[in-house]
């Protein structure tokens, strides 16, 4: 039977490692931390300005706009990486059909910019 307990000695000694130092790290902010905030640090804060109405109120429809344009940038450059990886494995084919997901994005940019989507009138 000690034997049986020597072998998982090991792992009790990670668990409570473990559990040392979450709890040290969920104290920490506590012992550590200014325990005199200004005002400005306690005022509301959202979007850049201060909060002045319901908060239920109706947004611009180009801060959804922008963050559409964002998410699709950014899916684009999570294509680019996996693609400049495999590049000398793609070939002519590989190089070709980026090229023209490109074009594709950049005149759906050019679109929206012509239409005035990232003016901020």
């Amino acid at each position: 039977m000690t034997q049986m307990l020597q072998e998982y000695l090991p792992l009790a000694v990670f668990i409570a490692v473990a559990l040392a130092i979450g709890l040290a790290l969920m104290v920490a902010p506590f012992v550590v931390a200014y325990k005199q905030p200004d005002p400005e640090k306690l005022s509301a804060y959202e979007c850049g300005f201060n909060a002045f109405d319901d908060a239920r109120m109706k947004f611009d429809v180009r801060f959804y706009l922008v963050a559409i344009l964002f998410i699709i940038f950014d899916l684009e450059v999570s294509f680019l990486f996996p693609w400049a990886v495999a590049f000398a494995k793609l070939g002519f084919f590989g190089f070709w059909s980026m090229m023209v997901f490109l074009a594709i994005l950049t005149i759906g940019f050019i679109y929206e910019w012509k239409k005035g989507a990232l003016e901020w009138d």
